[in-house]
C-alpha cells in the first residue's frame, strides 16, 4: 500500500476559493484504494463552516518552536467520502473570515503551516512515500525536506512532489522576511535556489527542490518554459524540464451531469439531447428577459472577468458582435470596467444580452445547459474547468489555444468530420471573432454536424478518474516500483 499526503491551502468541502480546492479535495476519492492510501492535510481555519468544525475530532496536539516562541499546533480529522483530512489548528493564525488575507501574514502562517504539517506526521503515526504539495502555500516542505527534517530516520525515504496551479502566484517578499518566516539558514538564499530577482520566492524553493513537479496540462507544462508565460522561472523550468510534466485537471461528473442535475429546467443525455437541450434554453430566455426564439444562437460566459480571461478581446469587438444574429449571456465578477461593459450592452441590446454581474452555482449549471456555445478566449489558462464543464454538457467550447483549453477542446474539422468546439490562435480580437462566426454559420447552416460536435464533445472523458490514473503512474514512478 503505497501512502500519499495531500498538503494544500484549500480543499473543498471545507474551504474554497478557486480550482485548486477542487483538485484537492476531489482528486483523493478516484485513486485505486486497494493500492493508494491518500489522505489531505489543511489549515483549520475558522471560516470553514461551524457544522463542518464541529464533525471535526480531536487527534493530538504539541507545541513547536517558530519565530522564537512555543506555538501550540492542534491536529483534528474528519473522515469525508472514505477521505481522511487533517487539519492542523492554531488560532493566532487560522482565525480571520476569510483563508487569505494580507500577503504578509499570509506568508507567515503558511510557512507555520508547512513545518506544523511535517512536524504532525510522526504525531499521528503516518509515514507517506510521497508528500503532495499545491501551489507556493506549501512549497517550503520539499525545501524542509531536504533540511532540518532530512535529519530524522522517520523523514528520509520521503518523496516530495509540488504542483504548479498557476505559475503568477509565486509567495514573494524581500529575502530578509522570507528567511526569517522560513528559519532557514544563508544557504538557501542564493540564485540557484530561493532567491529570484534580489527577492526571496517560496514557491521557487519548492521547484528547486521537489522531486517531481507537475502542472495542470501539457500545454501549459511547456508554455512555462517560455518567458511570455514563465512569470520570470521559465530558465528554472527549463532546467528542471525532465522533472516536470502536465496532468489536467478533471471535473466531478456526479455533480456536473447534464442527466440528473437538480439546477436545470430539463435533464438530458446524449442520446436525447437534439429535443431536450433546448428546453433549457427557452426556461433561461424567459428567465432573463431575452427574447424567446429556440433557433437563436446563445453564447454563454461564466467566469472572472479580467484580463487573463481575455475579456479585451470580448471588449474590441462585443459592438459588432451583438449587431450578429446571436445571443450573449455573462455570469461573473471581476473588474469594474469590465461588469460595466455588459452592464452597458446589457442595457443597449436588451433582448439580445444578459449581463449576471454575480456569482450563483444554480444558475452557473443553466447557462453550461441552455447555450449552444461557450466563450473563453484566455489569455493564459493552466488548466481551466469551465470549457470541461461544456464540454459534459454539449455545449459547444469557443476557446483560445492556450494551455489545458488546447489541450481539452479539439477544434472543428469539417473536412475530416473532427472535433469537439473551435479555436483561436492568436491573441487578436478579430480572429476570435471570426471563429465565433464560423461557428454561427455551422450552427445555423449545417445542423448536423453541430450536433456531431455536441455528439463528440460529450463523449469525452474529463473526470478525475482519468487524472487519478496519470498521477498513480507519477508516484510509482517515484517511489520506483
Amino acid at each position: 500500500m503505497k501512502k500519499i499526503l495531500f498538503v494544500a491551502s484549500e480543499a473543498v468541502p471545507f474551504i474554497k476559493t478557486g480550482g485548486l480546492a477542487d483538485v484537492v479535495g476531489s482528486l483523493p476519492k478516484c485513486f485505486d484504494q486497494e493500492f493508494f492510501d491518500v489522505r489531505v492535510m489543511i489549515p483549520k481555519y475558522l471560516c470553514i463552516k461551524e457544522e463542518l468544525r464541529n464533525q471535526m475530532t480531536y487527534v493530538d496536539h504539541f507545541y513547536m518552536d517558530y519565530l522564537g516562541q512555543s506555538r501550540y499546533v492542534g491536529i483534528l480529522q474528519y473522515v469525508h467520502e472514505g477521505i481522511t483530512f487533517y487539519f492542523i489548528d492554531n488560532e493566532g493564525y487560522y482565525n480571520g473570515s476569510k483563508p487569505y488575507g494580507d500577503w504578509y501574514n499570509d506568508l507567515e502562517k503558511f510557512c507555520f503551516f508547512s513545518r506544523a504539517a511535517l512536524s504532525a506526521l510522526p504525531v499521528i503515526g503516518f509515514q507517506p512515500d510521497v508528500v503532495h504539495c499545491h501551489d507556493w502555500q506549501t512549497a517550503l516542505i520539499p525545501v524542509l525536506l531536504k533540511d532540518r527534517f532530512h535529519e530524522g530516520e522517520f523523514f528520509q525515504s520521503i518523496k516530495s512532489v509540488i504542483t504548479i496551479h498557476n505559475l503568477k502566484f509565486q509567495g514573494v517578499w524581500d529575502v530578509k522576511t522570507i528567511q526569517k518566516f522560513t528559519c532557514l539558514p544563508d544557504y538557501y538564499f542564493t540564485p540557484d535556489k530561493l532567491e529570484a530577482y534580489k527577492d526571496g520566492n517560496l514557491l521557487k524553493g519548492g521547484i528547486v527542490y521537489a522531486d517531481a513537479i507537475t502542472t495542470v496540462s501539457d500545454t501549459y507544462a511547456e508554455e512555462i518554459k517560455m518567458p511570455f508565460y514563465g512569470e520570470g522561472l521559465d530558465g528554472l523550468m527549463r532546467a528542471r524540464a525532465g522533472s516536470l510534466r502536465g496532468i489536467v485537471n478533471g471535473i466531478d461528473y456526479e455533480e456536473f451531469d447534464p442527466e440528473t442535475d437538480q439546477y436545470i429546467e430539463k435533464n438530458y443525455n446524449l442520446k436525447n439531447f437534439r429535443k431536450e437541450k433546448v428546453k433549457n434554453k427557452r426556461a433561461l430566455q424567459q428567465e432573463l428577459g431575452l427574447s424567446q426564439d429556440d433557433k437563436k444562437f446563445m453564447i454563454g460566459i461564466v467566469s472572472r472577468l479580467t484580463d487573463q480571461k481575455g475579456l479585451d478581446l470580448i471588449q474590441c469587438v462585443i459592438d459588432e458582435l451583438c449587431q450578429d444574429d446571436i445571443q450573449l449571456v455573462v455570469l461573473g465578477t471581476g473588474e469594474e470596467r469590465y461588469e460595466n461593459l455588459f452592464r452597458h450592452y446589457a442595457w443597449k441590446y436588451q433582448d439580445k444580452v444578459s449581463a449576471n454581474i454575480y456569482y450563483s452555482e444554480a444558475m452557473s449549471h443553466k447557462v453550461y445547459a441552455a447555450c449552444d456555445a461557450f466563450l473563453m478566449p484566455s489569455l493564459f489558462e493552466p488548466c481551466g474547468l469551465s470549457q470541461l464543464m461544456a464540454l459534459r454538457y454539449g455545449t459547444v467550447p469557443i476557446v483560445r489555444e492556450t494551455g489545458g483549453l488546447k489541450d481539452t477542446v479539439e477544434p472543428y474539422n469539417e473536412f475530416e468530420n473532427r472535433g469537439t468546439g473551435f479555436s483561436f490562435a492568436n491573441y487578436n480580437a478579430h480572429e476570435m471573432l471570426g471563429i465565433i462566426r464560423y461557428a454561427k454559420i455551422v450552427y445555423y447552416d449545417k445542423k448536423r454536424e453541430w450536433n456531431k460536435i455536441i455528439d463528440r464533445a460529450m463523449t469525452k472523458d474529463y473526470s478525475w478518474k482519468t487524472s487519478a490514473m496519470k498521477y498513480q503512474e507519477l508516484y510509482d514512478w517515484l517511489i520506483g516500483c
